[in-house]
């Protein structure tokens, strides 16, 4: 089946369900907020650019994590007790995105996140939806992610650490707040082992949709985040 290109201006997407295996569903369109909206709450994102084209995807299993069965080792539980990092939210979003493309991934050539993305995302950011978690060792910033929110939903992008364990730090910290503030998933995209040691797990693309479809009668929030009233799984 031929991949679907997108129109240049409606926004519009195929369902999911029309997927290719590797979860491609679509090429074209832009990373403006409306099409980025869009494709979140069918379930698509966007992932990198190939013959000039942005790539949409809708993977079947999607990996999720729901915040109740967030797993929190031994070890990090001692580095919280130890404060080893502090965490701030959405103090510095482009210069996390910045940090996440030039981060070396031994199962990648080069980085998805290109100008185009940084541009998108960081509007995004502007207008409230997108988040960033910023991870410091002191004053240096050592780790960080950031993502997505529409409704009570969470959709993980991408992170960088460069100091051992200041992601997942950072992703700790992120989904306990996320878990007191009563949001219900946290989309964690494909498959990695370091999100699987964390409690995410792969469910059926159907039961995803279905889970984005009761997501829609939650409004959206588009105010900063504040992480004085975070309180961390230990």
């Amino acid at each position: 089946m031929p991949i679907i290109e997108l129109h240049p201006t409606r926004i519009t997407f195929p369902h999911p369900i029309l997927s290719e295996p590797d979860g491609l569903l679509a090429i074209g369109g832009d990373l403006s907020i409306p099409r980025l909206l869009a494709a979140y709450e069918a379930g698509i994102f966007p992932w990198c650019r190939q013959w000039g084209q942005l790539l949409w995807f809708s993977p079947d299993p999607r990996m999720v994590l729901f915040p109740a069965e967030l797993r929190v080792s031994k070890s990090m539980k001692t580095l919280f007790k130890k404060a080893a990092f502090n965490v701030t939210f959405d103090t510095c979003f482009e210069t996390v995105m910045h940090h996440c493309r030039n981060t070396t991934r031994p199962d990648q050539n080069g980085s998805w996140i290109d100008s185009s993305f940084i541009a998108g995302y960081t509007a995004l950011h502007r207008a409230g939806y997108a988040h960033s978690v910023e991870v410091w060792e002191n004053e240096t910033l050592v780790g960080g992610l950031y993502g997505t929110t529409i409704g009570r939903c969470f959709f993980g992008e991408s992170m960088f650490s460069h100091r051992s364990n200041a992601s997942k730090y950072g992703f700790i910290t992120l989904v306990s707040w996320l878990r007191d503030h009563g949001f219900m998933l946290i989309d964690c995209q494909q498959e990695t082992p370091h999100l699987a040691s964390l409690g995410a797990k792969n469910i059926p693309r159907a039961t995803f949709l279905t889970l984005l479809a009761e997501n829609k009668q939650y409004p959206n929030a588009t105010q900063l985040w504040d992480l004085d009233d975070r309180t961390i799984e230990r």
